[in-house]
């Protein structure tokens, strides 16, 4: 007898057949696979700032949107440090990346503007586009010339509005970095905005783990969004720039206006993790020894090379050997994801390796001898 939703279980038949098929898994072997660069999900120092935060007598739950009762002192104040730390004339916190790019994009850019995106953009910044009533168009990864001439085109066809600019600092499944400075010139020369996602660059590139875009965050016409959830351990994301677009989100964005505020605890937490990058820069230098360490045993043992940040992605092509593989490092004890289709672009299906502080050199390089041996197998 057929099931209910026959339609949706041939598609997910589909996705089996094809390698294709996501489930969750438990957290099992030396992590390879998170975000939490920097260590601190479940470090003593965030364990620490929730039981003072508590003891305080900070709310763990909101209670309500941040326009009604839901807004407490914890996000005004880690808002204002946000917006001194990062160096930006103001900061927003939302619930995360994702519904705070819907945020930016659904509401910023407006009818008549253009969104110039990178075509490895997030793909909250593409449900933010869809949202909104902008033109839309991408260019060629990282390429500023196809950037210009894109821009160069809607210009000539017509197009007089706004023009945003979309990157990410750290793209989070090339691991490459944008280059800003090109990107900058073009946002200056031409009238734009240049909107940085720093998910991947927050904590672990710039001065005290401000980012990437940290030299031009001050700009008028810059705007940043730095994640929480990654190396900072905790959750959430901060839009930081300009006040009158911080002040625009607060009015116009309802992924903002109709959301349950964040926890207050979780804004005390935020805080805690920005007053370790600032104190303890000794933490971002030894996740740069293990990024290093990383790099040159990628190298050595499997010879893979070119890597620039902590994100190492080795591409295989193939989804059902992709996962294979996964598999196969899973089984001997490593927490190592294989990254298929949409996420990434057809036939680059890959493993991606995050290189933490929960992990020591000494896995790491018995991690890529494993690597080798399997790949080396599954040829």
């Amino acid at each position: 007898m057929a099931g209910a939703f026959p339609r949706h279980e041939t598609s997910l038949e589909a996705l089996r057949n094809r390698g294709r098929y996501r489930q969750l898994m438990p957290r099992d072997g030396h992590d390879f696979a998170s975000n939490d660069y920097l260590g601190l999900a479940g470090d003593d120092v965030l364990r620490a700032a929730a039981i003072a935060a508590v003891a305080r007598g900070v709310p763990v739950g909101a209670g309500g949107a941040r326009l009604l009762r839901g807004n407490d002192a914890e996000h005004q104040l880690l808002e204002a440090e946000a917006a001194e730390f990062f160096a930006t004339g103001a900061a927003l916190f939302m619930g995360g990346g994702f519904n705070a790019n819907q945020a930016i994009f659904s509401t910023l850019p407006q009818q008549g503007d253009l969104v110039l995106y990178d075509a490895l953009i997030h793909a909250s910044t593409h449900d933010g586009m869809r949202l909104g009533r902008a033109d839309t168009r991408s260019f060629a990864h990282s390429d500023v010339e196809d950037a210009a001439r894109v821009l160069k085109d809607w210009r000539a066809e017509g197009g007089e509005g706004q023009v945003w600019i979309a990157v990410e600092a750290v793209y989070s499944m090339d691991g490459d970095l944008a280059p800003l400075d090109a990107l900058m010139a073009l946002a200056d020369a031409t009238g734009a905005v240049l909107v940085v996602d720093e998910a991947h660059a927050t904590g672990v590139f710039g001065n005290l783990g401000r980012g990437l875009a940290h030299d031009i965050a001050h700009r008028p016409n810059v705007l940043s969004l730095h994640t929480c959830g990654k190396a900072l351990g905790a959750s959430g994301a901060l839009i930081c720039g300009p006040s009158v677009l911080i002040e625009t989100l607060i009015n116009k964005a309802r992924s903002f206006i109709y959301a349950t505020a964040p926890s207050p605890l979780n804004a005390a937490l935020v805080r805690a993790a920005l007053y370790e990058l600032r104190d303890n820069p000794a933490r971002r230098d030894r996740a740069w020894e293990g990024i290093s360490h990383a790099q040159d045993e990628a190298k050595r043992l499997c010879g893979l090379a070119g890597f620039q940040s902590q994100i190492l992605p080795v591409v295989i092509g193939d989804d059902k050997r992709t996962m294979a593989l996964a598999s196969a490092m899973q089984a001997r004890g490593y927490d190592i994801r294989g990254i298929r289709p949409p996420t990434v672009p057809r036939g680059t299906s890959r493993l991606r390796l995050s290189i933490t502080l929960n992990t020591g050199a000494e896995v790491m390089t018995a991690m890529f001898e494993d690597l080798a041996r399997e790949m080396e197998t599954r040829t």
